[in-house]
């Protein structure tokens, strides 16, 4: 059992840390990036504590694009984790309420993955959602109003940086372990309760990030009552969507991943370094310091067959480089919870058949699988069309209804005005600074809570 561990400056464990010392880690006028925040870096003797144990501790404000501020608690947690070869690392997760919400009161969690999608830290979710972040060209301060429509529901939401202190997009397992280990520190941390449901959800960059935690959690943390998973456009198979992005308008996105995972293969860094010309490897080296948006549009249409000295089919069957893609590969563990999986059919960067191949995996495996693959949609109005019917779905899996697994392929979403205009009017809250829940709903929903 992992515990919470508080470090001074130099190292030494210290008494559990007040409000008013945390505030040293935080809450300044605009926030370090991670990679200049002496909050992220860990003590030397971190890697002695077990996965989950919290390192430090802080308390941030956060705003709609970093500027509305929000009414919204936010504790920002470093902890021990894992990294894909097994090695101890450290990880930073964001821990939002409602703002006042009773701490005794044992509510629903959400991990909710979002789609990061860089290598640079300035990308990551515990620096975006803060207050005076520099925001442009991210899909985090879009999530950020999804995110919301959870807390309105009165859900915890648990949100980490799955990509790690360095940035590996698209690595195997370790956003997995990043998450369930987020979960873990919030726990010991007490700022959630362990004995409750837990449900994790992500679109894109983060439906893959989800499948990985879904996928890990039955051997890597089997005591987190994970009730199921939402898996929006989870990418489905890498290899095959580098070969369907290359040369197009979103051809950054297989740089990045390529930018990204190159350090954690030696074999790979060896390819690249020696069939890769000094032009391409300044454009990988280029991607990892873009935003999302930054790298679409930089790199848009490039050819990497245009940057290596033999043909690109032939590098990317040398067993060097397979052995990284097999390594890649989505749905090779089954997962112990449900399954809901949603795509659309003309998304324009993900394709329906590989996620189509991975629930196929899913399903042989004997996992519970919801598949809806949608008509009506592409790959970013997929995201918030999605948005009720993700909810809605989690909810029946925290209130224990049963699934109805199978393949549906529809028009559109199930139409739920309501839903979809609860969504709105959270998203004008938020762009205004006013409470998530108004006063008049929460006062209702604590003398419903009381009743029962």
């Amino acid at each position: 059992m992992s515990v919470s561990v508080e470090l001074s400056d130099d190292g030494a464990t210290s008494e559990p840390t007040a409000p008013a010392a945390r505030r040293r880690w935080g809450l300044r006028k605009r926030p370090l990036v991670p990679t200049e925040d002496p909050f992220y870096q860990p003590p030397r003797e971190f890697a002695a504590f077990e996965p989950g144990t919290v390192i430090r501790t802080r308390e941030v404000r956060v705003a709609a694009f970093s500027v509305v501020p929000q009414q919204i608690d936010a504790v920002q947690l470093l902890y021990r984790s894992t990294d894909l070869d097994g090695h101890p690392e450290s990880a930073v997760t964001t821990v939002l309420l409602p703002r006042g919400a009773d701490p005794t009161v044992r509510r629903p969690i959400v991990a909710y993955q979002c789609a990061i999608d860089v290598v640079t830290s300035q990308g990551f979710p515990s620096y975006l959602l803060q207050r005076g972040a520099k925001t442009p060209g991210s899909a985090v301060s879009i999530e950020f109003f999804f995110i919301g429509a959870a807390l309105r529901k009165g859900w915890a939401v648990v949100v980490t940086d799955h990509e790690g202190l360095d940035g590996r997009f698209g690595a195997p397992r370790e956003p997995g372990y990043r998450v369930l280990d987020g979960l873990r520190a919030a726990m010991n941390h007490g700022v959630i309760h362990s004995d409750v449901p837990v449900a994790a959800w992500g679109y894109s960059g983060g439906g893959m990030a989800t499948s990985w935690v879904v996928e890990m959690a039955p051997t890597y943390a089997p005591e987190i009552d994970l009730v199921g998973g939402v898996l929006g456009a989870p990418v489905g198979n890498p290899h095959n969507a580098f070969w369907r992005l290359n040369g197009t308008f979103h051809a950054g996105l297989a740089a990045l991943v390529i930018a990204a995972i190159r350090p954690r293969y030696p074999a790979l860094s060896a390819v690249i370094h020696d069939h890769v010309t000094l032009e391409g490897r300044r454009l990988l080296d280029l991607a990892g310091r873009l935003s999302t948006v930054g790298a679409i549009l930089r790199l848009a249409h490039k050819d990497f067959d245009d940057y290596v000295d033999e043909p690109l089919k032939e590098l990317l069957g040398t067993p060097e480089v397979v052995a990284v893609l097999d390594d890649l590969q989505l749905g090779t563990h089954k997962p112990s919870c449900p399954l809901l999986v949603v795509q659309p059919i003309h998304d324009q960067i993900i394709s329906v058949t590989d996620v189509d191949g991975q629930v196929e995996r899913y399903v042989s495996a004997g996992a519970d699988v919801t598949y809806i693959r949608v008509r009506l949609a592409e790959h970013l109005s997929g995201l918030p069309l999605s948005v009720p019917t993700a909810l809605a779905w989690i909810t029946a899996r925290i209130e224990g209804r049963p699934t109805t697994p199978g393949t549906r392929t529809v028009w559109t979403f199930r139409p739920r005005p309501f839903a979809y205009l609860s969504m709105w009017v959270t998203t004008f809250r938020m762009l205004t600074g006013l409470p998530i829940m108004p006063v008049v709903a929460a006062y209702f929903g604590k003398l419903f809570r009381r009743r029962r």
